[in-house]
């Protein structure tokens, strides 16, 4: 009688630690390949579904200081500083610690503008280029993705 093949060990703890992830960074999937072993993990992503309102939605009101930052697109300004990771941003080295940066602050190359937590790992972000930080576009603790803009520097 032929021994049927072994079946591949699940590590439990990864995929915990993939959901946790998911959770953090609001991402509707992952997957990594380590030691030949694939994992994906995945959650159903809610998709929207047109619902007819008798009144439009009344504008939401933004800060003084995000309406006068405004006409700039981030995407398209030459001092944009993306993230280089998916992840979670972060303005200070603890909860309610000094910010690295705010708007107005000056920097030199290479000075820490912000941090990026991914896969419990915090990764300084620097300073591309010398000059003032005119828009801080994410808010502290919040997840964001490959390429995203998150300071111009002017």
């Amino acid at each position: 009688m032929a021994k049927s093949p072994k079946a591949p060990t699940v590590d439990r703890d990864l995929i915990r630690e993939l959901t946790e992830l998911l959770d953090e960074t609001g991402l509707t999937e992952i997957e990594i390949e380590q030691g030949g072993q694939r994992v994906r993990v995945a959650r159903n992503a809610v998709t929207p579904v047109a619902v007819r309102a008798a009144a439009p939605p009344a504008p939401v009101p933004q800060p003084v200081a995000q309406q006068a930052a405004a006409p700039i697109e981030p995407s398209k300004h030459p001092g944009v500083v993306t993230s280089p990771m998916v992840g979670t941003a972060y303005v200070a080295a603890e909860p309610g610690g000094k910010p690295f940066v705010e708007v107005g602050s000056k920097v030199k190359v290479g000075d820490t503008l912000l941090i990026v937590e991914a896969m419990k790992t915090m990764n300084q972000i620097p300073a591309p280029r010398a000059g003032i930080v005119i828009q801080i576009l994410f808010e502290d603790g919040q997840p964001v993705e490959f390429g995203e803009p998150l300071v111009i520097i002017e």
